[in-house]
């Protein structure tokens, strides 16, 4: 963005602004570098609401504080992220079945009795890009087995997939997260030095980046990377679609990369704006707003 457009943007935002004005945050450490500030408020002056976004860094020992301190003021809401995800169930009246089965919370808004109702819009924010694919009876592979990856595993089980391979460098954590698909016969784990890899990702129909592997770095030498090194990705074919959750650098090496070899691709952006949408509805009971209103702001900052 543009410093003029930097300062346009401020001003609408300014102008947002009254002492009745009232306010949703994202809590979280660090969040300087969160996007979600911009496509929220753009969305929250096309709704006409008198509401505005904020980002409020939170360390781990004050997350309680924070949290009791915002029901007593004009907070209407909350996205939470990392590192505080987990640790914000113990702050919720209410649970919804889908942050339960995550083990997860991103979304928070305040109850009829001023307590904080929690639930998850990871998974309807992943499956966005994906739904009009006709992926019914694919084959997936997800690369990581971090706390992104059970939202990923849990949308291509939403979407029907005839089988999920999960794929980590860390054993421990790859058995951990199959512990929470022991009921799903299409889930399968394997250590990225397993001989089988070659062939799934010759055959497989999506691959999904959940790793942290590609992401903007300080130095550009760190940025030139792929998840699991160059040899993993030999036998790609240009028929898989192939979807990085990150979306700072656009486009990720991977994506570079699997564009070069023909494959479609999805960028982070995505599912970031649609995870957004999904909280704004929850926030305001239902309102919904275009995709394009949060895309063409973060568009034009970025």
């Amino acid at each position: 963005m543009v410093p003029e457009q930097i300062i346009i943007f401020k001003e609408k935002i300014l102008n947002m602004i009254s002492s009745k004005t009232s306010f949703i945050a994202l809590i979280g450490n660090p969040v300087s570098h969160s996007l979600s500030p911009i496509m929220q408020n753009a969305a929250l002056q096309y709704l006409g609401l008198d509401l505005i976004y904020i980002a409020i860094p939170c360390k781990d020992e004050d997350l309680e504080l924070v949290l009791n301190s915002l029901k007593k003021i004009n907070c209407k809401g909350l996205n939470i992220t990392i590192p505080h995800k987990e640790k914000v169930f113990n702050l919720c009246s209410e649970i919804s079945p889908i942050a339960n089965k995550l083990k997860a919370i991103n979304t928070l808004k305040l109850n009829s009795n001023q307590e904080w109702s929690g639930t998850n819009t990871d998974v309807e924010g992943f499956i966005y890009p994906l739904k009009a694919l006709n992926l019914t009876r694919k084959e997936g592979i997800v690369l990581g087995s971090g706390g992104a990856a059970r939202s990923v595993i849990q949308g291509l089980i939403n979407l029907n997939f005839s089988k999920v391979t999960i794929i980590s460098r860390n054993e421990k954590s790859l058995n951990g997260l199959m512990k929470n698909f022991t009921n799903q016969s299409q889930v399968k784990g394997l250590l990225n030095s397993d001989d089988q890899i070659n062939n799934l990702i010759e055959e497989t129909d999506l691959i999904v980046n959940t790793t942290p592997v590609g992401m903007q770095k300080e130095s550009n030498s760190e940025n030139n990377v792929l998840p699991y090194g160059e040899n993993f990705w030999k036998s790609l074919n240009s028929k898989t679609i192939v979807y990085d959750l990150i979306y700072n650098p656009a486009p990720t090496p991977l994506l570079k990369y699997c564009d070069k070899k023909g494959c479609r691709t999805i960028d982070g952006t995505q599912m970031l704006i649609a995870q957004g949408l999904k909280s704004l509805s929850f926030w305001t009971n239902g309102l919904e707003v275009p995709f394009e209103i949060m895309a063409n702001a973060l568009k034009k900052y970025l």
